[in-house]
């Protein structure tokens, strides 16, 4: 019998050739909570072979990985427990809420929360039962035709742009589906979830990376489900519901319409939150606009500065950059390192205290913090505003009360902007938000930073941390929600993404996120981009913009 060497972060093993990642895991402490493996820097499945020797790395549920594959292989056994309960059903999965994802079931009728919980009473018990997950290997023709037979429309229009002639398939028992990433092996591994009946849907709720072991305190979040629904509706009215519907459009030589309407929409919507400012602008001093990262926020702010002008307003900016403390002073994070983004970065004294002096007509200095040699600088600038003229703020700690904490809560009007991605790649596969983001961000840190997609890559973790800290808690406070998602943007960041993700060489640690976003633009027909007007968001990312400076 021929042998490999495993090397292991607790030392080497020696392994039978085509010994699974499971049975060489099979001891490992806390292996009920490991999802997968990286073998080099590859992500492989359990159940994935190892024919040469290699070094392997646990994937744990507490990891971004680990979650991605804990909640798909939750989705398999949601599909096929409906099935069983409601066999002539449909489920459509939809966007992230609420740490868990919103779906909806269609069954003839309205769904009541009993009809859930017979759902999640048979969850349950093909989850005890450790049923086995495989992964077929079928020629795309043959898949094809099985999702054909089974009137799975959308998975029959996505694999028609599949670019190989192979797909992967999953079988739960007698259940077939396609998903977009790996699996666990068996059933027996997904010990914790929730299915929460949220009219007119539901949220499967799963651990996540701050919670491995348990799913997290359920917290409602209106506004966002109130964004999710109005963009649904907008991707209705573009006759755009998914990736294989965006691509016809771009196959028939529509994109520049599809792109017309794109942006009315969203021009429109920019429009309507200018008008409700206007209505209230003896009352607001103060418009906040916050966002995690990548969202469009200085696009938005110059877009909206230009509707209220035209509705007679004349509001002024400040940037939360120009009251940046001293570098010496600038807190660290729980590594040692600068925390530019903690709200301690900013001198809260002085930026509440000239806000007070702004808003009571008083003329300020206004200070320029110097990049390079880390410190403020006053240049002569001096600011003073009318009763009518509103400050606009843009930057990360804008829905946070501390950061204006001198000026009254009625007085400010909050905007929180995100990339809200609402196209589907089909029934059960969405495309997240945090992927759209991550994609603009490539784009742009390449494009205006001189970053590398590597560089991105390795960034983004610390990226995500701060937006959990510092953004998100803070989301339900914002006077209104806008979605600076384009339904047609990744068909145009397709051609600009792809080549630098490929140059991630494979013996780099990202090379596996760098793969999976890969597998994923894959799916996009792509889109020309002479068509986007100038004063898009999207121009903020790939350039050309007429706004941003």
């Amino acid at each position: 019998m021929e042998m490999i060497k495993v090397q292991l972060p607790e030392g080497t093993k020696t392994v039978p050739k085509g010994t699974t990642i499971q049975e060489i895991l099979e001891a490992w402490p806390g292996k009920s909570q490991i999802m997968a493996a990286k073998v080099g820097n590859d992500l492989r499945e359990l159940s994935y072979r190892l024919e040469e020797d290699a070094s392997l790395t646990p994937v744990y549920l507490g990891s971004r990985d680990g979650v991605r594959i804990y909640r798909r292989r939750l989705k398999i056994v949601l599909m096929r427990a409906a099935k069983e309960v409601f066999p002539n059903c449909r489920i459509k999965i939809m966007y992230s809420l609420s740490k868990g994802l919103y779906g909806e079931l269609e069954i003839g009728r309205h769904v009541m929360e009993r009809d859930l919980r017979r759902i999640e009473e048979r969850m349950k018990e093909i989850i005890a039962a450790d049923e086995k997950i495989e992964k077929l290997k079928l020629p795309l023709d043959e898949g094809i035709r099985y999702f054909e037979k089974e009137g799975l429309k959308d998975k029959v229009d996505l694999m028609k742009y599949k670019q190989n002639d192979e797909i992967s398939v999953y079988r739960l028992g007698w259940y077939h589906d396609y998903y977009f990433g790996y699996m666990l092996p068996s059933t027996g591994f997904l010990k914790e979830f929730e299915l929460h009946y949220y009219l007119p849907g539901f949220i499967l709720r799963f651990p996540a990376e701050d919670s491995p072991d348990k799913v997290p305190p359920f917290v409602e979040q209106r506004k966002p489900s109130q964004i999710f629904y109005e963009y649904e509706k907008w991707g209705e009215v573009l006759e755009v519901t998914n990736v294989a519907s965006l691509n016809q459009i771009v196959e028939a030589g529509k994109g520049g319409d599809l792109i017309r309407l794109a942006e009315a929409l969203q021009e429109k919507k920019i429009a309507q939150i200018a008008d409700q400012i206007t209505q209230n602008r003896e009352r607001i001093r103060l418009v906040m606009i916050a966002g995690p990262s990548s969202s469009g926020k200085t696009t938005f702010a110059q877009r909206l500065s230009i509707q209220l002008r035209v509705n007679g307003v004349r509001p002024v900016s400040i940037s939360l950059d120009d009251y940046f403390v001293s570098r010496e002073h600038t807190p660290l994070n729980e590594k040692g390192e600068p925390d530019f983004e903690a709200l301690e970065a900013i001198d809260l004294d002085l930026f509440n205290e000239q806000l007070a002096d702004l808003i009571i007509g008083e003329p300020v200095k206004i200070p320029r913090f110097n990049f390079m040699t880390g410190q403020r600088e006053y240049r002569g600038e001096i600011l003073q505003i009318k009763p009518d003229q509103p400050i606009i703020i843009e930057g990360i700690h804008g829905l946070n009360e501390k950061l204006t904490q001198s000026v009254p809560k009625d007085r400010k009007f909050k905007v929180y902007i995100s990339a809200l991605t609402q196209l589907n790649m089909d029934d059960h596969n969405r495309i997240p938000t945090t992927d759209n983001r991550l994609l603009r961000r490539i784009v742009r840190d390449n494009q205006f930073r001189s970053h590398d997609a590597l560089t991105t890559l390795r960034l983004w973790p610390a990226v995500r941390r701060g937006e959990d800290k510092n953004i998100f808690p803070f989301q339900e406070e914002a006077d209104v929600m806008f979605n600076s998602a384009l339904i047609y943007e990744l068909a145009i960041l397709k051609r600009y993404v792809e080549p630098l993700l490929k140059a991630i060489p494979r013996d780099c640690p990202e090379y596996s996120e760098a793969k999976r976003l890969l597998k994923f633009t894959s799916y996009f027909l792509p889109m020309d981009d002479h068509e986007v007007p100038s004063n898009s968001i999207l121009k903020e990312f790939i350039g050309g913009s007429c706004l941003v400076h």
